[in-house]
């Protein structure tokens, strides 16, 4: 051993000791790495920072914000809800879905891009199910690294095998060559996380936003809005049709406002605000605050001949990913202080309803059309997401008090949601011919979502999490630094003395812990590149078929279930589930082991040897 690995191995354990103490943020030990990398001497600047123009970690960025786009359109929380309705109160249910939906669609795609998809999924199905993100998300990022095992194209040291047995004139692997093995470890998985999850927190995690911002349920309340909410459904016959709402002074006439308008567009039903110059027209279903009580409701759906539909949640409280609530007051140097809302023409102004003004920190009661504004009047609005957000910076006249927390589930690219899904399902299609690189496929799709207007500029920059990016770009350099330094080469040589006389099965062993413990450090993918050599040149100097150790490496590279850092997909879910670098410890070890002894049980029966 010479000075230069032991200065590399001192380098990785100082590492792994700050990733497990987590003193220092993941990111910084990352850059400070390449620093000490470079100020010593043992790698140059370029092959320190290779990791910046890395395919895989443009892809991981690219990844990002096609999630982010899937977020923004709602498609995220749309799959969310499917995985509510099948899985309804149970957590059980939730958890087993939810890994054989990402393993697979994670058979066909990047499984990192699937558990970037999937993660505002969890977060959301979380929330609504009040149980701790970290009881979901580890199941998440371990079906994710499962699905690697499901088909050849699934994950890159899949391929990266392949391609080391076609380049020494061996037959390779078929599409679903792996796939029996990805079966029994995915089953596997699913009943080792149903006993494992009470390890990972059962209490819900409430961020810094959840603990200050109010919800729909607590402005419902501070309004006194209870009881008020109808869900109309305009006949064929109604006289409203062609009619626009300042045209039909339903308000005034029957205290009916008019919020939102749900109407029928291109086979799906979509939310569009209820502006006063815009035309019902039949089927049309109306959102209606009732603000007054003596009115007969009975009475103004027969005139009007409307049906009443069913309303879930109170006050529109179900459809808050399309109907926004904000706090709003005047400001001191307003001109609008002293007016009314009718006089100022608020709706006709902003688009949106004012459905409640408190004053002294009471609600008031009865018609506030007519109410003149007062110094230090609170008011709720309801209305279009969208113009909910543009009263923050487009108008003068009113400071925005409070968002609710329902904001961070709102979709305000809602009707891009077909594009969205287009852009998606031709980055998987060009993933899936090999013939594209899949950054460029990711961006591509990254493009058109933004031509789309699935997502903006702005947006895309911020949904990139650079901690994760960096932290994968700092641990790449270990392993050019091991192979500079023969580090790799000794591995080796002790593997082969240990284990080359003792039979293929202990082979297979010792070949998994050796791919599992490199890719402990390193990326799966950089893992696979080191071993399938290795592996090769072991059963051929055993005389046995390369084809059973060639596939060890494969599954024992997605096995990366030990550390945060091992995989892209355990650094997503990092932060989002809370976890610490023990977590994965704790977690991961057991499930590696379990993995495999069914290897080691089932590629010997799959590829003889």
């Amino acid at each position: 051993m010479n000075s230069e690995l032991l200065w590399v191995l001192t380098l990785l354990l100082i590492a792994i000791v700050l990733f497990t103490t987590n003193k220092v943020r993941m990111d910084v030990v990352a850059l400070l790495v390449i620093i000490a990398f470079v100020l010593s001497g043992t790698l140059t600047l370029s092959e320190a920072t290779v990791g910046f123009s890395d395919p895989n970690v443009l892809l991981i960025a690219a990844l990002f914000i096609i999630g982010e786009g899937l977020v923004r359109t709602g498609v995220a929380y749309q799959m969310g809800d499917w995985l509510v309705r099948v899985a309804g109160n149970s957590e059980t249910k939730m958890l087993v879905w939810l890994m054989l939906s990402v393993a697979g669609l994670g058979a066909f795609m990047s499984s990192t891009g699937v558990v970037a998809i999937f993660i505002p999924v969890v977060l959301s199905v979380a929330a609504r199910m009040k149980t701790s993100p970290g009881r979901l998300m580890m199941p998440l990022g371990f079906a994710g690294l499962i699905s690697g095992m499901m088909t050849l194209v699934a994950t890159p040291p899949n391929m990266v095998v392949n391609s080391e047995l076609v380049r020494e004139g061996l037959r390779g692997f078929d599409f679903f060559s792996i796939t029996p093995i990805g079966i029994l470890v995915l089953l596997a998985g699913v009943v080792y996380m149903l006993i494992a999850r009470r390890w990972l927190g059962g209490e819900t995690q409430q961020t810094v936003d959840e603990r200050y911002h109010r919800t729909f349920r607590d402005l419902i309340r501070d309004y006194k809005l209870s009881g008020r909410a109808r869900r109309l459904a305009i006949r064929q016959n109604s006289p409203l049709i062609g009619h626009s709402l300042d045209e039909l002074k339903l308000r005034a006439r029957y205290g009916a406002n008019v919020i939102g308008i749900e109407r029928w567009r291109k086979f799906r039903r979509v939310m569009i605000a209820a502006t006063g110059n815009i035309e019902f027209q039949g089927q049309d279903v109306l959102l209606v605050d009732m603000s007054e009580s003596d009115i007969d409701l009975r009475e103004f759906c027969s005139e009007q001949k409307l049906e009443p539909m069913v309303l879930r949640g109170e006050y529109f409280s179900s459809q808050s990913r399309d109907v926004g609530m904000a706090e709003i007051s005047v400001i001191p140097e307003s001109d609008l202080l002293g007016q009314s809302l009718r006089s100022m023409k608020f709706r006709t102004r902003y688009s949106l309803n004012v459905v409640g003004i408190r004053r002294g920190g009471k609600a008031l009661e009865g018609k506030l059309v007519d109410e003149p504004l007062l110094l230090g009047d609170m008011l709720l609005v309801i209305g279009d997401w969208r113009l909910v957000r543009a009263l923050k910076t487009k108008t003068p006249d009113f400071i925005v008090l409070n968002l609710p927390a329902e904001v961070e589930s709102a979709a305000p690219a809602a009707s891009q949601a077909p594009h969205a899904l287009f852009c998606l399902a031709l980055m998987v299609g060009m993933m899936l011919t090999n013939e594209i690189p899949n950054f460029i496929a990711a961006l591509i799709a990254c493009l058109l979502m933004g031509k789309f207007r699935c997502i903006d500029m702005e947006s895309a920059y911020r949904a990139i999490h650079w901690p994760s990016i960096i932290l994968i770009v700092g641990m790449m350099p270990f392993a050019l630094a091991l192979q500079k330094t023969g580090g790799i080469e000794l591995i080796v040589r002790g593997l082969m003395d240990i284990a080359g006389d003792l039979g293929p099965k202990v082979m297979l062993m010792c070949l998994f812990v050796l791919c599992a413990v490199i890719g402990l450090f390193i990326s799966n993918t950089a893992t696979a590149v080191l071993m399938a050599p290795i592996a090769i040149a072991a059963a051929n100097q055993m005389s046995v078929s390369p084809l059973p150790f060639a596939m060890i490496i494969g599954v024992a590279a997605s096995a990366a279930f030990m550390t945060p850092v091992s995989s892209p997909v355990n650094t997503l879910i990092l932060g989002p589930g809370g976890y610490r670098f023990a977590d994965f410890l704790k977690i991961g070890i057991p499930f590696t082991f379990i993995v495999m002894g069914i290897s080691i049980a089932i590629i010997p029966v799959l590829f003889p040897f």
